[in-house]
């Protein structure tokens, strides 16, 4: 089976796909059905078919693949391969939950959080986000951070929540990092440090996060966490702004600025500006 995959990452889909069809054939692989079943989904060295992915995924999910049943829960919510089924979705979900598959637990205590599928149960969401977040899944992380700072389904622990936050943000996840960086610069759960963030707030910012470009934007005005920069506070100030971010103390910040450092400002967001209404157009 690590022929299979090893041509897939590599891209060599048509490879790939024949040594599947050849071990799902011959040996019954769960696990070379379930690349079957990603290459028909992906449309990757063959037609796009989500009929037949479906049909793959089903029986190395009914062989124990994890991560197939995951794949099938996924395909049922988004109405792929056939009409949206909500409660196939939520049964494969469960399925893969239970064979420990980290999405798919997340996945699960999504579920509990929002109500819908399962009476709402905050307490079963924290203990689904706290299987996923050991597990590795930065988005559990920081879903059961929440939960920590807000005291739902779990007593309220600050020093918890920036924990997990920290975790979350150092594997890449863009909403723990602007929650982790608010944390650093106000010292709630951790310790103290506006130039940490104002680092991570930047990342952020350069990420697209609105709200992190306008905390940034302040925090250069102000010279908080970085020297201070007129012309860069109002760059971020536009740019957060057109993201949807509005600021009356960073509106007033600029109004008051010399007519060479506001036109430096708005020159300096004008790629951004562009860039931003291009990918709405």
């Amino acid at each position: 089976m690590e022929s299979a995959f090893t041509a897939y990452q590599r891209g060599l889909y048509a490879t790939a796909f024949a040594e599947a069809t050849r071990l799902a054939g011959d040996n019954g692989d769960p696990k070379a059905m379930a690349l079957l079943g990603e290459l028909y989904s992906n449309g990757a060295g063959v037609p796009q078919d989500y009929k037949k992915a479906a049909e793959w995924f089903t029986l190395a999910a009914n062989r124990g693949d994890a991560a197939a049943s995951f794949a099938l829960a996924m395909l049922h919510l988004s109405g792929r391969g056939g009409p949206r089924d909500v409660t196939a979705a939520v049964k494969h979900l469960t399925d893969a939950a239970k064979l420990g598959h980290p999405a798919a637990i997340y996945d699960l205590g999504l579920l509990y959080l929002e109500g819908q599928q399962f009476p709402q149960d905050f307490a079963r969401a924290a203990e689904l986000f706290r299987r996923a977040a050991d597990a590795g899944a930065p988005e559990a992380q920081y879903a059961l951070a929440t939960l920590y700072k807000e005291g739902r389904g779990v007593t309220a622990d600050v020093a918890e929540s920036a924990r997990l936050l920290g975790l979350a943000s150092r594997a890449g996840n863009l909403d723990a990092q602007v929650a982790y960086a608010i944390a650093l610069f106000n010292g709630i759960g951790v310790v103290k440090d506006e130039r940490g963030a104002a680092a991570l707030m930047r990342k952020a910012a350069m990420r697209g996060n609105a709200i992190a470009q306008n905390r940034l934007a302040r925090m250069l005005a102000a010279g908080r966490g970085a020297p201070a920069d007129a012309v860069a506070a109002t760059r971020w100030h536009l740019i957060a702004k057109a993201g949807g971010i509005s600021d009356t103390w960073l509106d007033e910040f600029v109004a008051k600025l010399a007519p060479g450092e506001r036109a430096a400002g708005e020159k300096a967001a004008q790629p951004w500006l562009a860039a931003l209404a291009q990918s709405r157009s």
